[in-house]
């Protein structure tokens, strides 16, 4: 028989926090996809956890892995988990009576809250050119409830409400099988960073909503399955979405938006990051930059 739900939780250097992750899905069916591990995590998940399966593969990055570890379920729902997250008591069980609920919802999102149990805000808006300025010049500081100022972030949705929205923020995410199957899993040029973002986008673009749901609660911790590295592939993820869905002319736009915003930053915070990020994006055209 079928189960209502498989979990999928890809892994890279999890420790410590993959233990948390895998117990508040115990007695799920789990398979856990780990992107070249070196800290141990493999062998505690198989020491640990014996029923929950494990796939090793060369890091193909958060799209790569949750496709892995999907291809290898068998559950009418996904529920992709990140390991830096856990489920909060029947959390899982009530995503899918929501999701039972709304047949013509391709994904369904929790609350996320931060370890302090702070609010985590999951919901966003669509990417447009002004979204990406009020993010990256800082517009949005001026009024973080404001949806004209911060609407990426979607300033106005204070999440405590059942809602369709543009896209979710994807440490915990619900996915009907069926409309992955409609639409394809995730799009492997996106190492990391959007790739959530472009897959919301085609199921809307198909005919199916995203929904935001308040009544389940995921604790995530934030940056832990990435270490807060790979500032540039944020920036080109940016730039392959945009390519993508809007044309490469809205590309090059976006590619000198976020240039400009970097050059600004790196001259009065004078962070390597952002510096970094200068060099990126000024190197070449954004086409040259997704080849």
């Amino acid at each position: 028989m079928e189960p209502d739900v498989s979990v999928v939780v890809v892994t890279w250097n999890a420790l410590p926090w993959i233990e948390q992750c895998l117990d508040s899905v115990r007695g799920r069916d789990v398979v856990v996809v780990d992107n070249g591990s070196t800290d141990g995590t493999v062998a505690f998940v198989r020491e640990r956890y014996p029923d929950v399966r494990v796939v090793e593969q060369e890091n193909k990055g958060m799209g790569g892995g949750n496709n892995a570890g999907m291809r290898a379920t068998d559950g009418r729902y996904y529920f992709l988990l990140n390991s830096d997250a856990w489920v909060v008591d029947d959390g899982l069980d009530r995503l899918v009576e929501l999701a039972d609920a709304h047949p013509e919802a391709a994904g369904v999102g929790p609350k996320l809250v931060n370890t302090d149990g702070t609010l985590q805000r999951s919901a966003r808006g669509e990417p447009t050119l002004w979204r990406l300025a009020t993010e990256y010049f800082f517009i949005r500081k001026l009024a973080p409830r404001s949806r004209v100022l911060n609407p990426l972030y979607r300033g106005d949705f204070a999440h405590d409400r059942t809602e369709e929205v543009d896209w979710l923020y994807g440490p915990a995410l619900l996915v009907r099988r069926e409309a992955a199957d409609a639409v394809g899993l995730f799009d492997e040029d996106f190492f990391m960073f959007s790739e959530e973002v472009d897959w919301m986008t085609r199921f809307r673009r198909a005919g199916w909503t995203i929904l935001f749901f308040p009544g389940a609660e995921v604790v995530h911790v934030g940056g832990a399955s990435h270490g807060g590295r790979m500032y540039v592939e944020n920036l080109r993820s940016h730039l392959r979405w945009f390519a993508k869905h809007r044309g490469m002319k809205e590309a090059e736009r976006a590619r000198k938006l976020l240039l400009w915003s970097l050059r600004l930053r790196a001259f009065v915070l004078r962070r390597e990051d952002y510096r970094e990020g200068v060099r990126f994006l000024s190197s070449g055209k954004a086409r040259s930059l997704l080849e």
